[in-house]
């Protein structure tokens, strides 16, 4: 509902493309003040700003490349600065965790630079942001890691990918229980097949896209808008009583 997340203020990490993007404007458009994170494209950041904005919206950008220690105490320590300045606290309502994706191959590819990347995307960078931020986040906040279908696959072409997404559902569980005393909620989000930028190359491929839709109970991709409405329920009012869940926004795809 428009006006809901009024107050509450967020950080989206990956927010200057693909569902980043989608989820920081959702969530502006429920009212809170947006952080967006982006770790280097700066003009595409600053646009999701201006998106924001264009409706109604208020954000800021965060500039950082998740995946360390240290990367995520300088995005903290600049967090800081922009919400001490806008609301006079350094406190955060809600996280989204959404850094991500990696290269793909079977455990013959699968050589220590791609398996150190995998799980400084998708699961460093989750885990020593929300560290950095532990102490920040406000009693009855909301933290949402971005998971994946395909922590639940056994494709032998992404097997790492699947490694590390397990590793965040799990994560969200042990920290559900961690934050739990203090009101917070800790759900994972698991989109399937999601039209955009990502997977245009098998959307827009007749023959890769019929094995995708196939495959998929309610038979099409999901749509950006669709993932970061999860989100948005989540953060909200509405799920306050949901946590240390996995939620699969897949339309079905292989059940």
């Amino acid at each position: 509902m428009a006006g809901d997340l009024e107050g509450k203020t967020a950080l989206v990490t990956g927010a200057s493309r693909g569902l980043g993007v989608h989820m920081a404007c959702r969530l502006a458009r429920a009212g809170a003040l947006v952080a967006v994170n982006y770790a280097s494209d700066e003009a595409a950041a600053n646009e999701t700003v201006r998106q924001i904005e264009a409706e109604g919206g208020k954000a800021f950008t965060v500039q950082a490349r998740l995946g360390s220690e240290a990367a995520a105490n300088e995005l903290v320590s600049r967090l800081d600065q922009e919400l001490i300045a806008r609301t006079g606290s350094s406190g955060l309502d809600i996280l989204v965790n959404n850094i991500g994706g990696g290269d793909y191959g079977p455990i013959a590819v699968a050589d220590e630079a791609m398996y150190d990347q995998m799980f400084s995307n998708n699961v460093r960078g989750p885990f020593f942001l929300t560290r950095a931020l532990y102490d920040r986040l406000n009693d009855f906040g909301r933290v949402i890691n971005i998971s994946s279908t395909g922590a639940r696959l056994t494709d032998p072409n992404i097997i790492v990918y699947t490694m590390a997404k397990a590793a965040v559902d799990a994560f969200t569980r042990v920290l559900a229980q961690d934050l739990g005393k203090r009101g917070i909620t800790v759900n994972s989000v698991a989109p399937g097949f999601t039209a955009g930028p990502t997977n245009a190359y098998i959307v827009e491929d007749p023959v890769a896209s019929k094995q995708v839709t196939d495959v998929t109970a309610l038979n099409r991709f999901g749509q950006p808008e669709e993932i970061a409405d999860v989100v948005y329920f989540l953060a909200s009012p509405l799920g306050r009583w949901v946590t240390a869940q996995h939620i699969e926004a897949s339309g079905g795809f292989k059940l």
